[in-house]
């Protein structure tokens, strides 16, 4: 069967206008929220989507709930390449962003504003790439109050151009909104930070079995007010995970990225550039990852203990890789990783510069994704079972929280605490029947463990 031209040109234009109106800021989806027991744990866990449309939330190094507390921000195929909000009471759920985002969602902790970035290059191939980046001011307060009167206007009218960082500036993603909300941060690529780099540095190479980590790489920010953009350092090796002191203004965190273990992972800085220095200082033996900023002077870091100490029973073959559920096992990332050397939840102190270890599972991979509360109650974290366990700080009794969440799951569960620290959010695959789809989730601390009193120092 022949189309006639015009037809096809009539049906792409449909499709096209169709295409546009789902894509559209402010549309409403129904709730799918659902209370579901633990077949485990029996806690009641609450799900606050509950189909497989591809769900993830924002990563844990970063905040996940509106500033009014009533909404949780997260990515899904629902509306692709856009940003969701979720209400946690009513399960109520809305597009928040039109035209597409590139890297991390940066909700601001005092207003009703999210962050990200846009790039402007044109896709050639359905992803957006290369060229310049917008950085965006999105008014949620405005989105969501238009979405429920049922009056939205033109994408602009919530959505605002901040400045735009240049194509030579390479910049990435990775995005930070400082604790001021005046300033976000954002990494550079290599020809911007060779420009920068202090003469004589040596550039460290590519580390792992990833091949990834190469620098040089740099830190830049963006005043979100004027646009103006400022240099901020240069690093031999590349940079990930860029993330704030959210109550401690100019007070960077950031890693040295090979996909796995890294010679030394976790990094510091302040805005203006003093101050660079290692947050833990590791050893060859450590495998320290997924660094979180959990209190104005603490970050919450996992030394990972998931391999067999060499000559032990399970333990691989010198250079034969261990495969299995837990990535990473392989001998390329060096003599790190084994429980020859104390593992566990650490928790740094920005201050004073001291380590403690809150937690450890019994048996295992060892916690992967870490985080805690911000009034310095509990920690959590979760592991390669896909488990999420709760850590009072102050007795350091361990208690999992959840299980079943799937190890087949798309992703980790992420845990993530409530600005209250009552409650936990993650994404889960509880409910999925591939296996892989997640949905978000909201795991609530036990009561009992709330109504705990400890005596003052």
């Amino acid at each position: 069967m022949t189309i006639k031209p015009y037809l096809f040109i009539t049906a792409l234009a449909c499709t096209v206008i169709i295409s546009s109106a789902q894509a559209q800021i402010g549309k409403r989806f129904p709730s799918e929220r659902k209370v579901v027991k633990d077949p485990v744990t029996g806690t009641m866990l609450t799900f606050l989507t509950s189909t497989p449309a591809g769900d993830s939330k924002i990563y844990q190094t970063h905040p996940q709930w509106t500033s009014d507390e009533q909404w949780l921000v997260f990515r899904s195929n629902r509306a692709k390449n856009e940003a969701l909000a979720v209400n946690e009471k009513s399960g109520d759920i809305v597009q928040i962003t039109e035209g597409g985002y590139t890297g991390m969602l940066n909700l601001a902790r005092k207003s009703m504003k999210l962050y990200h970035m846009r790039s402007t290059a044109p896709a050639t191939d359905g992803l957006r790439r290369g060229g310049p980046l917008q950085v965006i001011e999105v008014d949620l307060a405005k989105v969501l109050a238009d979405s429920k009167a049922g009056k939205m206007q033109p994408a602009n009218a919530y959505q605002r151009v901040c400045g735009t960082i240049p194509a030579e500036m390479g910049a990435g993603g990775d995005m930070a909104l400082d604790a001021n909300e005046d300033q976000v941060y954002f990494h550079v690529g290599k020809d911007e930070a060779y420009k920068h780099l202090t003469p004589g540095t040596k550039i460290d190479s590519a580390f792992g079995p990833r091949k990834m980590g190469a620098g040089p790489n740099g830190l830049a920010s963006m005043n979100v007010k004027t646009g103006q953009i400022r240099y901020i350092v240069s690093v031999p090796f590349q940079i990930g995970h860029i993330q704030v002191n959210p109550w401690i203004p100019g007070e960077i965190i950031f890693c040295w990225e090979t996909g796995g273990k890294s010679p030394q992972r976790t990094w510091t800085v302040k805005a203006d550039g003093s101050g660079l220095r290692p947050l833990y200082p590791e050893a060859a033996t450590e495998w320290v990852t997924h660094e979180a900023v959990i209190t104005p002077d603490e970050v919450a870091i996992a030394i990972m203990g998931h391999r067999k100490v060499p000559g032990t029973k399970g333990a691989a073959a010198p250079g034969t890789a261990v495969g299995g559920a837990n990535p990473g096992q392989e001998a390329a990332w060096g003599p790190s990783g084994t429980r020859e050397k104390p593992t566990g939840l650490g928790i740094v102190n920005l201050r004073t510069r001291e380590m403690v270890i809150a937690g450890q599972t019994p048996s295992g991979s060892g916690l992967w994704h870490v985080g805690g509360s911000k009034d310095g109650r509990w920690a959590v974290g979760d592991d390669f079972s896909r488990s999420v366990y709760l850590i009072d700080r102050h007795t350091h009794e361990m208690t999992m929280l959840s299980t079943g969440h799937k190890q087949t799951a798309a992703d980790h569960p992420h845990p993530t605490f409530s600005p209250d620290g009552t409650r936990i959010e993650i994404q889960s695959a509880m409910l999925s029947e591939d296996g892989k789809s997640m949905n978000i989730c909201i795991i609530p601390v036990p009561e009992a463990w709330l109504k705990r009193t400890y005596p003052k120092p």
